[in-house]
């Protein structure tokens, strides 16, 4: 007559986590700083992927709010490699184009500098250029006046000049109605332009009227053409520009789009993204070896605890199961605090910018994905070790 063996207790899947659960609450110090490295590699890969997402959303609101219409003519070069110029038709050529809604225009003033007074050296220019400007200009960038008012066709005669924001900062202008120092007389400032994206050569201008620029030695000829065309018609008329303004010599006309630099800044953000998805899995991967050494350290210490449970019947699968799902539970903890970290940090960059949010769904996706999967890949051998230990022995260790 033979005895049947009894079958294993089976373990339900609530029993399984609660024993996996008992091992992390018996050692809390150990399992939160064996979460924190996971948590960490989480957040670099939700945060700095974040970053760069929100980054890219704020560029393509810009580029959206400041439109990809605006076209800038410039003069190139010569056969001879001399510098070119614009015909002093040019603006009136331009606007003649089909699609084209408005063009506006600047000048460089030569041998002229702005000073904010008289007692500082001529040769100190800040880098900030005097041009003679049409009253049209802001409206054809799209620009506005921070302080003051712009030119029109009564100050463009006088003394008056409009200061870029780099300009005004850089001479200690905070508002209209002071007084700066141009060619040898006193101007007075009317107004101060906020930033211009599509312009920054504006921001670190003077702009002065046209007509007055003459009586500055300025010869008439515009040194950049700014100009708006619907959105239909951006791409023919950036074809037309060169034949339009110089018909003899096209080729010595430089035609170019302000967007696209945004344009380029923001798929630069892209390209960035897989650094920083490479900089979290490094700090994942040092993470799931924290937890896989912590885990074996912690089947040493077991071992009369796994020795007792498995001669009260536990099987070999069933204590694998174990330590298994303590390894993944403390790697997903750590994930979901690292989720949470790094969204804190998106939400807190674009509160700070006032960039709309966009949330990292595949950086949030990939690195919870990527923490449940190290801590299995991390407790894989530590549960195998603690499976194979034989009862006897696993009972007789101290």
């Amino acid at each position: 007559m033979t005895t049947a063996l009894p079958e294993p207790a089976r373990l339900r899947a609530a029993d399984l986590a609660l024993v996996g659960l008992d091992g992390l609450r018996g050692r809390p110090l150990r399992a939160v700083l064996s979460a924190l490295g996971i948590a960490i590699g989480v957040a670099a890969m939700v945060g700095l992927v974040g970053i760069s997402t929100v980054s890219k959303a704020g560029l393509m609101e810009e580029i959206r709010q400041l439109g990809t219409n605006l076209l800038t003519v410039s003069p190139g070069t010569t056969l001879s490699g001399q510098s070119a110029v614009l015909p002093e038709t040019a603006e009136s050529m331009v606007s003649r184009i089909p699609g084209v809604t408005g063009v506006s225009a600047v000048g460089l003033v030569p041998n002229t500098t702005v000073r904010r007074t008289d007692k500082i050296d001529p040769a100190t220019t800040r880098g900030i250029s005097v041009q003679a400007a049409r009253p049209n200009l802001l409206r054809a960038l799209g620009g506005s006046v921070r302080s003051g008012t712009f030119l029109n066709d009564a100050s463009s005669r006088y003394p008056a000049v409009v200061l870029g924001s780099v300009a005004a900062e850089r001479l200690g202008i905070d508002r209209a109605g002071r007084h700066v120092y141009i060619a040898g007389r006193w101007m007075t400032v009317i107004g101060i332009l906020d930033s211009l994206k599509l312009a920054p050569e504006i921001d670190r201008s003077a702009l002065i009227g046209w007509s007055y620029a003459r009586q500055l030695g300025f010869d008439g000829h515009a040194t950049t053409l700014y100009e708006r065309s619907t959105d239909a018609t951006v791409q023919s008329v950036q074809k037309a520009l060169g034949a339009t303004v110089n018909p003899e010599h096209p080729e010595e006309v430089k035609v170019s789009r302000p967007s696209d630099v945004l344009t380029a800044e923001a798929a630069a953000n892209r390209a960035f993204n897989a650094l920083f998805f490479g900089l979290g899995a490094v700090a994942l991967l040092a993470g799931g070896v924290g937890i896989a050494n912590i885990m074996v350290i912690s089947v040493l210490e077991r071992r009369s605890e796994i020795g007792l449970r498995r001669s009260l019947g536990a099987t070999r699968g069933q204590i694998r199961l174990q330590f298994l799902t303590e390894s993944v539970t403390l790697s997903t903890l750590g994930g979901a605090a690292g989720v949470l970290i790094g969204l804190l940090v998106c939400f807190g960059y674009a509160a700070f910018r006032g960039w709309p949010l966009a949330l990292p769904v595949q950086a949030i996706c990939g690195g919870a994905l990527a923490a449940v999967a190290i801590g299995a890949l991390a407790g894989v051998y530590p549960a195998r070790r603690a499976a194979r230990m034989p009862p006897t022995e696993a009972l007789t260790s101290t």
